[in-house]
């Protein structure tokens, strides 16, 4: 989880037994966005985020073919906290890793 996404996303996913690493927790916080895109490839895990800058980022390294784990994008007017846990449960139950590889998923799922 990016800094940007409320704990309460956190926690619920928590409860719900999801494996769940925020970037404060893994001494992250502070990173830029190339640092954290870089730091969730090395940990083999998708980014939450809320943070339209990391988006640039991402597109940024799609279309020079820089590998990313995967970006998952929810916009903090467009989806609750209890929907975006039900989808990101939803996602972690239903996808691996591999299925994310340099892409960018945008929430609310459609």
């Amino acid at each position: 989880m990016d800094v940007h996404v409320p704990f309460a996303v956190t926690a619920a996913l928590r409860l719900r037994g999801v494996d769940v690493l925020t970037a404060q927790e893994d001494s992250a916080g502070g990173f830029d966005d190339r640092m954290l895109l870089d730091r969730a490839l090395v940990l083999r895990r998708v980014l939450v985020t809320q943070d339209t800058d990391l988006l640039i980022e991402a597109a940024q390294r799609q279309q020079s073919g820089i590998p990313f784990a995967g970006v998952i994008y929810a916009p903090q007017m467009e989806i609750t906290i209890g929907q975006l846990v039900r989808e990101l449960e939803l996602i972690a139950r239903a996808s691996d890793i591999e299925d994310w590889a340099n892409w960018v998923e945008f929430l609310p799922l459609k």
